[in-house]
């Protein structure tokens, strides 16, 4: 085998930085590639424990609980491959591809190296790509999320209300964000208010406000929802559980873009766009009578609708990736990554609680990957069921919405359902594609 100092020539023409290590796992030498890469120059690297050139990274906690080079395969392995973020002496955060190779018996007590490769160009082209595959915070890259994001942008240039539909955990709400950032509005307030979580007795003090003294408790002023959005945009979400009276009200300001705080006479002049979002079936329930048709019709202007994950089955590995990177910063784990046989396993499932879903089973496997790549066997075990089984559950029950049933029918659906979900009414209010207030509601007169 040649001399180090014979290789050297070599080794300092490479792109790839390598570093030379002995038995126990200190540093023979390195070339000047892997200097630059580390931050350090030779003098200072010679000698020392290659787990403490990468402290805090995955790979130097690898190394120190095995006592051992984590990087060189076992007899029978494949050579390791890891991607870490390095920082270095002087504060900057590198990343780099890492491996390991064994190294034939020598005079020069070399046992192995470990080759790396600088990613830095390849993250910002991977970060280029994802913007292309981004609205705000949406991401996608199929025809679907394309033809979304044109809609997005559309409508944002317009100032017309805005009704965007779709399962729960869609992404809504990301909807209606871009729909505000892209507009004339986005240097104005945006405010969002989720209706289902608003008591009906609290929900016109809530968008509209209150006078000093209105009710019992009303011990001063209150601005409202709609005054606090002047200039900018409402979200209203979860729109159909807003109540009958309250309805009333907001068709009025609609018309007039004036609010009355309850226990006021004189209007108030507001000038917002109103953004209302919702998982159900407005026109049914317009049809059912528990939505008035004219509210509907105006907030109906502009039509988006976000569709179910499901239905865009290839975004799956490139929204895991994003969604993998906030868990990662969020638990200090930024080496994170997901296996091409994790990544087969989430594409096969359907993902009836969609974009939020996805989210929650990937928390779920990070808290439970003891390494730095995510395995199926680190994923929630009801992923690995088949997309065969899967599917009945994968689209909630909103074909209760989907056309007018009598009363005796939605009873029925009504009870089955809450039967089949053990006596969880959360459970059931979610496959029903209702809120839990909602359910009661519908329990109490039946």
């Amino acid at each position: 085998m040649p001399s180090l100092a014979t290789l050297r020539v070599f080794l300092d023409c490479l792109e790839e930085g390598v570093l030379f290590l002995d038995a126990d796992r200190r540093v023979v030498d390195m070339n000047n590639a892997a200097g630059r890469m580390i931050g350090r120059d030779n003098p200072r690297v010679v000698d020392a424990l290659c787990p403490t050139l990468f402290f805090g990274t995955e790979c130097a906690r690898s190394c120190d609980a095995r006592g051992q080079c984590s990087l060189t395969p076992a007899k029978g392995e494949d050579g390791k491959v890891q991607d870490i973020v390095l920082k270095t002496p002087a504060g900057l955060d590198i990343p780099l591809r890492m491996w390991a190779m064994l190294l034939p018996p020598n005079d020069s007590n070399l046992y192995c190296a470990i080759i790396l490769r600088d990613r830095s160009r390849e993250v910002e082209l991977e970060a280029e790509v994802r913007d292309r595959w981004q609205l705000g915070g949406l991401t996608g890259r199929s025809r679907a999320m394309q033809e979304l994001y044109q809609k997005v942008l559309r409508v944002a240039a317009s100032d017309a209300n805005v009704l965007v539909t779709g399962e729960s955990g869609v992404g809504k709400e990301l909807v209606a964000r871009a729909l505000h950032d892209n507009s004339a509005r986005a240097k104005g307030p945006y405010v969002a208010v989720h209706c289902a979580s608003l008591p009906e007795s609290l929900q016109e003090s809530e968008l509209f406000g209150h006078a000093k003294g209105a009710f019992s408790g009303a011990t001063g002023a209150r601005v409202g929802r709609f005054e606090a959005a002047n200039g900018g945009t409402l979200l209203l979400d979860e729109i159909g559980e807003i109540s009958p009276a309250t309805q009333t009200r907001l068709l009025r300001v609609l018309q007039e873009r004036e609010v009355v705080r309850v226990g006021e006479n004189h209007p108030r002049k507001v000038d917002v766009r109103v953004v209302a979002a919702t998982h159900r079936d407005l026109a049914a329930m317009v049809g059912r009578g528990e939505f008035r048709e004219d509210l509907y019709y105006r907030l109906h202007v502009l039509p988006l609708h976000v569709p179910a994950l499901r239905e865009r089955r290839e975004d799956i590995p490139l929204l895991a990736g994003k969604l993998l990177g906030e868990l990662g910063e969020r638990y200090r784990r930024p080496d994170l990554r997901l296996s091409p046989e994790a990544i087969g396993m989430m594409e096969s499932f359907a993902w009836p609680g969609n974009v939020r879903q996805l989210f929650n089973a990937l928390e779920y496997a990070v808290v439970n990957a003891d390494g730095p790549t995510i395995l199926p066997r680190h994923l929630q075990p009801e992923l690995a069921m088949p997309v065969a089984a899967t599917a009945p559950a994968a689209v909630p029950l909103t074909r209760y919405y989907t056309s007018p049933m009598t009363e005796d029918e939605e009873r029925t659906q009504i009870l089955r359902v809450v039967e089949e979900s053990g006596g969880n009414k959360a459970e059931a209010a979610r496959r029903l594609g209702m809120s839990r207030t909602t359910l009661w509601k519908r329990l109490k007169s039946a």
